[in-house]
Formats: C-alpha cells, sequence, structure tokens
C-alpha cells in the first residue's frame, strides 16, 4: 500500500511540527512524531523536558524502532516521519536508502535563541546541525540531489516551497496542506506539552517576521560552531521565489 516513506530530518526549533501538521493534512497520508527520540535519550547524558514520559511512552531500542515504526507496516499511501538528526547517533544508517529524505534547518541564531527556553545550557549535539550536514555528506556522495528546507524560506511561501517540495518528492501537491486545526494533534509525542505550545495556537504557517534577534552572551561560541554546518546545508535549499 505504501508508495511514499518520507523522512524529515530536523534539528529542535526548525518548524518541524508545522512541516508535519502540515503532511498530516494531506488526505493520504499518516504522520508520526519522532519515533527515535526514546532512543536517543536512552544512549546519550542528556536532560530533556518530561524525559522520563518519553522513555515511557516509546521504544527504547532504536534498531526496533527502525525495523518496525520506521520501515514498518502502514495502510496509507503515504507516511511520514518527523525525525531529530541527532537522534541517528549510534545506529546503523542503511535504512536510510529506503526512505526520501528531507533535511530541515533553521539559521542557528534564531534556532539558539528559541533552544535556550527550554535548554538553557544547549551544545553543538543539542542543535542536530552536524548530524544534518553529516546526511547532507552522504546523500551528495551517492549521487543523489538533497532535498533541503530552510525553515525561514518555508514562511516566506508556503505554498510555493510546498510545491517544489512535491515535486521533489514525486507527490502531488495538495492545498489542504496549508492550513489545519488549532490545538493538539492525536499523533503528538508526550513531550508537546514543553514543546508545542505556538504550534498549538497555529492555523496554518505563520507568517514570516524579520526581527532581531537577542542571543545569550555566553552562546556566542555555539552559534560560531553552528554557523559552517547550517552554511553548509542551505547552499541546497528550496527557495521560496
Amino acid at each position: 500500500m505504501i508508495s511514499k516513506r518520507i523522512s524529515m530530518w530536523s534539528g529542535p526549533r526548525n518548524i518541524s511540527t508545522t512541516l508535519m501538521y502540515s503532511f498530516r493534512s494531506r488526505t493520504d497520508t499518516t504522520v508520526v512524531d519522532e519515533p527515535l527520540y526514546a532512543y536517543y535519550l536512552s544512549t546519550t547524558p542528556v536532560k530533556h523536558p518530561g524525559d522520563d514520559d518519553v522513555l515511557a511512552s516509546l521504544e527504547n531500542d532504536g534498531k526496533r524502532v527502525v525495523e518496525q515504526v520506521i520501515l514498518g507496516n502502514y495502510t496509507s499511501p503515504v507516511v511520514f516521519f518527523k525525525n531529530m538528526a541527532h537522534h541517528l547517533r549510534g545506529l546503523d544508517t542503511a535504512f536510510l536508502n529506503q526512505l526520501d529524505n528531507i533535511l530541515l534547518t533553521r539559521h542557528p541564531k534564531a534556532m539558539l535563541a528559541s533552544l535556550v527556553k527550554q535548554l538553557p545550557e544547549p551544545c553543538l549535539r543539542d542543535t542536530g546541525l552536524k548530524e544534518l550536514s553529516e546526511l547532507l555528506e552522504r546523500i551528495l556522495a551517492q549521487g543523489q540531489t538533497p532535498i533541503v528546507l530552510e525553515s525561514a524560506e518555508v514562511l516566506k511561501n508556503p505554498r510555493g516551497v510546498l510545491l517544489k517540495l512535491c515535486e521533489a518528492l514525486k507527490i502531488e501537491f495538495q492545498e489542504s496542506m496549508l492550513s489545519w486545526p488549532a490545538g493538539p494533534k492525536p499523533e503528538d509525542g508526550v513531550w508537546a506539552k514543553y514543546w508545542y505550545d505556538s504550534v498549538h495556537k497555529s492555523t496554518g504557517f505563520m507568517p514570516f517576521e524579520e526581527k532581531e534577534v537577542d542571543l545569550p552572551k555566553r552562546l556566542e561560541p555555539l552559534l560560531e560552531e553552528c554557523l559552517p554546518y547550517y552554511e553548509n546545508l542551505v547552499k541546497y535549499a528550496i527557495r521560496a521565489d
């Protein structure tokens, strides 16, 4: 039944949930929210809001998640997985060849200014940017054209970027992808109450606003560490024009 198995690899605070809701609004698509989150928490020394609930709600064995969830059986023609790139750490990535992979990024200054509200002392590992860049290099090494989204470009022209995205994925664009009902969704992970407040208030893509970002001075070295990875990715991003 499945004709298209899509995985969007992102970092945090990159409109990844917004895009999951967009795909959820399609008539032919099942969405799955961060199936590797518990595996990541169980294998790295990190503390996230509500991490005990996450560990209890999902399979902790990454290999099983890949086999039973990401490569599992679904009744819809399209399956869309919202994933964090850093959740791949330590996994055999051969299964990526069975997916259509999207890489989602955001300028790290804006991303870090938002991330610090949930993770007061973030490090490079928390951003997923290194792993996203590694995924990009993997795709390029295989002679494939990467599908990269940049958050600001999506928000500047959601319809235009989604049209190009669907063309790259070889699926039909649906107007329904531009809106959804406000509030939580049944597919939300148990972590939604910590991370999804603003997207739960939305009924579509929020208009892009160019605004000054106030980044704590202590995060400036991390910003400098992040920038080369972002710049490597954004060269390939689908543009809003």
